[in-house]
């Protein structure tokens, strides 16, 4: 009985878990993603002469 009790907690814990490691991931990829675009207009600036 306490082995039952024992992987319902483990389950409820990692099912708690997992929003966050997916929020971490999501954050991880917009943060990426602003990196190459700051990256990319910078390039362009140094690139293209002003008119």
């Amino acid at each position: 009985m306490l082995g039952i009790w024992r992987d319902f907690l483990v389950a409820v814990v990692s099912a708690l878990r997992k929003p966050d490691e997916q929020a971490l991931a999501e954050e991880r990829r917009r943060a990426v993603e602003r990196l190459a675009d700051e990256t990319i207009r910078q390039n362009r600036r140094t690139v293209d002469p002003p008119e």
